[in-house]
This record gives C-alpha cells, sequence and structure tokens, in this order.
C-alpha cells in the first residue's frame, strides 16, 4: 500500500524510526522539508495510521506510519 504524506506543516519533518521497524519503506530517508512530498510504502496490505510528533521549533517533527492491524 502506498501513502502519499505531504509536508505543509512550514517544519522539517523526519521520519521516526519505527515506522521502518514497522515494515514501511520511505523513498526519502532523509528530512521532508517544508513543501516537499514523500512516499511511504506498507509492505502489508492493509489501512496505516499516521501521526506527528512534535520536538519543538528547533527539533521539528517526527512522522510515524504504522500499519492497522485488525
Amino acid at each position: 500500500m502506498k501513502f502519499k504524506f505531504f509536508n505543509d506543516t512550514g517544519r522539517i519533518v523526519t521520519i521516526h524510526p519505527a515506522t521502518y521497524e514497522h515494515g514501511c519503506y520511505v523513498d526519502n530517508r532523509d528530512a521532508i522539508m517544508p513543501l516537499q512530498r514523500t512516499l511511504i510504502y506498507s509492505a502489508k496490505p492493509v489501512p496505516i495510521s499516521s501521526s506527528n510528533y512534535g520536538y519543538g521549533a528547533r527539533n521539528g517533527l517526527h512522522l510515524l506510519i504504522s500499519p492497522i492491524e485488525e
């Protein structure tokens, strides 16, 4: 399953390390700059959940992607 993420936050977004542990692949492992789009792929054909975690204005945001297992 493919997930498109567009960074409209005005802050730098990095991928949370647990995203890779959940079996997801990101086409851009570097930081996602404001107004940049990236693709995230899930190995499992199930819906996925996304969460943003803020670490202050200087440290940016972390994006966590997790497959939803029912």
